[in-house]
């Protein structure tokens, strides 16, 4: 309850401290919910997800703040569950759970944002407590609407229908030392061969496809079209497109230190060695695994849109949390010989070490700071008020402040031509609200474009946003960002 109350200060913290998030992402998903009312095909939208924009509706009324504290609940929710499946495993030290899961930088980043990652890890690990105590057909239905909140789903379903086809062996303990030799690597491969056997015999799986049965007829009812998941489908998510770029086949191997912790590697690194060692927590395990194959393949094929984002792995915090704390407690057990005198203080090193780089990652993303810019030119446009019948903006965060439907946007692509003919169509009274950095590089527009086309500039300012806590004097990651906003309309 302490580690629980702390976090919920740092996370309501962080919301007040910071009005946007490291990515573009969250404000849209926040503008998904917020206008889902007037748009009922955000409800099923293949990139905002069903359930994550029911989830969030209700808050996303009350504003973008209520939207990301709803975020920190979540959060808190999913440590709770954590902590109380290391009990339910019997792991030492179980209250740990919580701190390891939230100093994870990755975890920590988007634990007061509005992004998917969290639900997903908190859905997860209820379907994998269900599970693991037994209650298997419960769990298969929690599991199913996983699909619901993040593509991960699919990976996740298709591991769990091979646990529940006894493919993969969930039990808290097999032996203490396995050996895969002679008559248990026969076991393994006939195991395998009667995968279709166990498929025909135990249909219960199906449980697993009733979260996208469900999708599918939500989407039917809403909008008529029993084809509307596939003509929804971003153009970007196709198998080869390779539209975030692509990376080495290791570039995962390479962010652990943002997806475990940098100073949480080696007991990590431990407690997966000990893990696959003694086929303990197999489900929690393969989970990360599996996710990790995935993403590291789909990164260097640039399959499905795959940026190489650490965050991607948030969905499985809970479980990299608990095999992190296996770590610990082995370390700890191993070493308490040395370091018994001095190893609660070692501990409480190790944890506020990780938190300062918790707090150090979050502070040092520039584009969160764009916020304080946009809600400054805001002020001043208040101050200086046009009617409004449009707004074209560069950023989320823009039409969040001034709590627009970005039903209003137009379909910009990434084609100049395109984009310069749109802006031109636009209608009288069309406030433009837009930043150098990301309206050039997504839709290569600059303000010049926009007073070529008949819009009056009516404020631009240069910023140098830096960070609250930390000032870094370099132009990398944490150092001072360098923006240019601007204010045009067309009367």
């Amino acid at each position: 309850m302490i580690w629980s109350a702390v976090f919920a200060a740092i996370g309501a913290a962080l919301v007040l401290l910071y009005h946007d998030a490291d990515q573009q992402d969250s404000g849209y998903h926040f503008l998904f919910a917020r206008w889902a009312h007037h748009h009922p095909s955000y409800f099923v939208s293949v990139w905002a997800r069903p359930l994550f924009t029911l989830l969030y509706f209700p808050f996303a009324q009350f504003g973008y703040a209520a939207a990301k504290l709803f975020t920190v609940i979540i959060s808190l929710a999913a440590a709770w569950q954590t902590f109380r499946l290391a009990r339910q495993i019997k792991f030492d030290r179980a209250e740990l759970a919580i701190p390891l899961l939230f100093l994870q930088p990755s975890f920590f980043l988007l634990s007061f944002t509005v992004l998917t990652e969290t639900l997903f890890a908190l859905v997860f690990v209820i379907a994998l407590r269900l599970h693991l105590s037994g209650r298997i057909k419960i769990g298969m239905i929690v599991a199913s609407l996983l699909i619901l909140i993040r593509p991960e789903g699919f990976f996740i379903g298709v591991l769990w229908g091979l646990w529940v086809l006894r493919i993969a062996d969930c039990g808290l303990r097999i032996a203490d030392r396995p050996t895969f030799q002679g008559r248990q690597w026969a076991n393994v491969w006939r195991r395998w061969a009667r995968i279709p056997q166990s498929a025909i015999r135990n249909p219960q799986w199906l449980l697993l496809a009733s979260g996208m049965v469900l999708w599918w007829l939500a989407a039917y009812l809403i909008t008529r079209d029993p084809l509307w998941i596939a003509h929804d489908w971003p153009s970007d998510w196709s198998p080869d497109g390779k539209a975030n770029g692509t990376g080495p086949v290791w570039w995962y191997v390479a962010l652990l230190p943002l997806i475990v912790g940098p100073a949480l590697i080696a007991p990590f690194i431990a407690g997966l060695w000990r893990l696959l060692k003694r086929r303990e927590f197999t489900c929690g395990v393969s989970a990360f695994l599996i996710l990790f194959g995935a993403h590291s393949l789909m990164f260097w094929r640039g399959w499905f849109g795959s940026a190489g984002y650490a965050r991607y792995f948030v969905c499985v915090s809970p479980a990299i949390a608990l095999i992190t704390l296996a770590g610990w407690n082995e370390l700890a057990k191993q070493r308490a010989k040395f370091f018994n005198p001095a190893r609660n203080s070692f501990a409480a090193i190790v944890i506020a070490v990780s938190f300062l780089i918790s707090a150090v990652y979050v502070d040092g993303w520039k584009f969160t700071r764009d916020a304080r810019a946009v809600e400054e030119m805001r002020e001043w446009f208040r101050a200086n008020e046009r009617p409004i019948a449009r707004l074209i903006c560069s950023q989320a965060h823009m039409r969040i402040v001034f709590d627009r439907d970005q039903w209003e946007k137009p379909a910009f692509t990434g084609d100049r031509e395109h984009n310069l003919a749109l802006i031109r169509q636009s209608q009288n009274q069309t406030l433009v609200f837009w930043d150098e950095e990301t309206g050039s590089k997504w839709y290569g527009l600059r303000a010049e474009d926009f007073e070529n086309a008949g819009y009056v500039r009516l404020k631009s300012q240069a910023f140098k946003l830096e960070g609250l806590f930390f000032r870094l004097p370099w132009n990398r990651f944490g150092g001072p960002r360098i923006q240019q906003m601007h204010l045009l309309y067309k009367d």
